[in-house]
């Protein structure tokens, strides 16, 4: 890994006042989850495209399937933050602006302890379609077939956006404010195709734009910095400085 790049990398980040950290797939691997479109990823696998089995209209019209599909392929519960993950908590845990806008399902940046997390494509909690009953995780597991809702017996699903479902716009929202106000927007582990989320890049107008993804993005030549190693790597060799107290005529 360039040393170099690290250095600017971690310039960067110490200079920072607002840090947007925008991931996807690639930022959660090292975890142990699969990502989308590697030579190892979930469309590799899935004997169908996932881009038909998590459509709301196959959720409901094969709710089994669907079930062991996503139980199978997006759901891991014995998962831990990795590095990224982690190293991301602990600056904003130092007292730097960090606000985490995620495409992943994971929560392991919950996990993790950061706070200001935008989940776009929901998060890793379930709930009755019907009636809106909340569910844990054990709940939604410990079933061999699509689970029911004990209250009125439709189906638990589980709280992500299906593929041709809307974005919560408030979320959008939040997260375009987000990266409008940030000076520093670190994308990583993003292949920035997935859209309306990978639009949001284009609200940046701070003083630097960093990606870390092992792949070429249509962004890189925009970009102050690029990095092509694994998230976690990176962020493993970032060092969290301690934050400076504001000064009466900086508050």
């Amino acid at each position: 890994m360039t040393t170099g790049k690290i250095r600017q990398l971690q310039q960067l980040i110490d200079q920072a006042a607002r840090i947007v950290f925008f991931g996807g797939a690639g930022v959660s691997t090292e975890s142990g989850l699969p990502d989308f479109r590697g030579t190892k990823g979930l469309f590799s696998e899935a004997s169908e495209s996932p881009e038909k089995l998590l459509t709301y209209d196959y959720f409901l019209s094969h709710p089994d399937e669907f079930y062991q599909f996503h139980k199978t392929h997006l759901v891991f519960p014995d998962a831990r933050p990795n590095p990224a993950h982690l190293k991301l908590s602990d600056l904003e845990q130092s007292g730097k602006s960090v606000a985490i806008v995620t495409q992943n399902i994971d929560g392991l940046h919950q996990m993790a302890g950061s706070q200001t997390v935008i989940e776009l494509h929901g998060g890793n909690a379930f709930y009755c379609q019907n009636c809106h009953q909340p569910y844990s995780l054990e709940f939604y597991l410990s079933h061999e077939k699509s689970p029911r809702c004990i209250a009125c017996g439709d189906l638990v699903r589980p709280d992500i956006v299906f593929y041709g479902e809307m974005l919560d716009i408030t979320k959008m929202d939040q997260a375009a404010e987000l990266i409008l106000q940030a000076d520093l927007l670190i994308v990583a582990g993003t292949s920035l195709l997935v859209y309306p989320a990978a639009s949001l890049i284009h609200y940046f107008r701070g003083h630097a734009l960093v990606i870390i993804n092992k792949e070429e993005t249509n962004w890189d030549d925009r970009a102050a910095l690029v990095i092509r190693e694994p998230v976690g790597q990176v962020f493993a060799q970032i060092k969290v400085r301690p934050q400076r107290p504001a000064t009466s005529s900086e508050e």
